[in-house]
């Protein structure tokens, strides 16, 4: 139904946990490397994912061109950061978009970001929070995108 692109995820938990994110909700997941942890199939990413990993439809690329080379980067891209003014419920989403997070220490690089302010989007938090976790966020988000299209 959507895209998940998680951009050099960290931690392998994460990405287990919002593969099955992926597979609960019908989503493709987009991997691009590098990561912070050995390879995806480390047992780690599997026991967050649970029985679900077999049925995740998932892609790895070596870096940010080559994703682009394949889903060149457009109006139906969407990106979340906790810099942006509007918040991910003023979006109107459709079915086949692109919901994009970043690293869990220091979220999507400011130099994309900037470029593509029209694109991003922040999951509002109380003051003094710093950030959610890159699973819970992109729960939200996607859930939100699905909601839209029930």
């Amino acid at each position: 139904m959507f895209h998940i692109v998680l951009l050099e995820p960290r931690m392998p938990g994460n990405v287990g946990t919002i593969g099955r994110l992926a597979v609960a909700t019908g989503c493709t997941l987009h991997l691009i490397k590098p990561y912070g942890f050995k390879a995806i199939d480390e047992e780690k990413v599997k026991r967050a994912g649970m029985d679900y990993w077999t049925d995740l439809n998932y892609i790895e690329y070596e870096n940010i061109e080559a994703f682009w080379q394949a889903h060149p980067f457009g109006n139906r891209h969407f990106l979340t950061t906790k810099k942006a003014k509007k918040h991910y419920t003023e979006f109107v989403f459709k079915p086949g978009d692109y919901l994009y997070f970043g690293r869990e220490d220091v979220g999507l690089p400011e130099s994309l970001t900037s470029k593509q302010s029209e694109a991003c989007m922040s999951i509002p938090m109380v003051d003094g929070a710093r950030s959610l976790n890159i699973a819970n966020a992109a729960s939200v988000a996607v859930y939100e995108a699905w909601r839209q299209n029930m």
